[in-house]
């Protein structure tokens, strides 16, 4: 069983770890003492950044999976709504797919609009 002096002595010692890793009370360390704790720090930081980096590249992974997903179910959609026409010149298996860029200008008003779907064949002119 572990005496009370020796949990006492152990919670001590992690709390002036801890306060050292902070930056504070470092005024009775010698350079050798500081240039241990700075390499400690520089090695947990190598080590956050590696773990924040692995969590961003899998979360980017995840989107391009679901934004591929989206694309794939957009175009079984269009061939849906434009394949299934009697008047589609275009073959099955080649159609167009629609990208869209959203730029960010906070001083411009947003118009929308409802309308009616267009027919397939005809060019839709966007304002710039």
């Amino acid at each position: 069983m572990v005496q009370k002096p020796d949990i006492c002595s152990g919670i001590n010692m992690f709390a002036d770890i801890t306060r050292k890793l902070r930056g504070e009370e470092l005024y009775n360390l010698s350079v050798k003492d500081l240039q241990n704790l700075e390499n400690q720090l520089e090695v947990s930081l190598r080590g956050v950044r590696m773990k924040k980096d692995q969590i961003l590249f899998d979360e980017i992974q995840e989107h391009r999976r679901k934004g591929k997903m989206i694309h794939q179910e957009n175009v079984e959609l269009y061939k849906k709504v434009y394949g299934s026409r009697g008047t589609n010149t275009t073959s099955a298996n080649s159609f167009t797919t629609h990208n869209f860029s959203l730029v960010e200008e906070p001083h411009v008003p947003i118009q929308l609009q409802l309308s009616q779907p267009k027919q397939p064949g005809y060019e839709i002119l966007a304002r710039q």
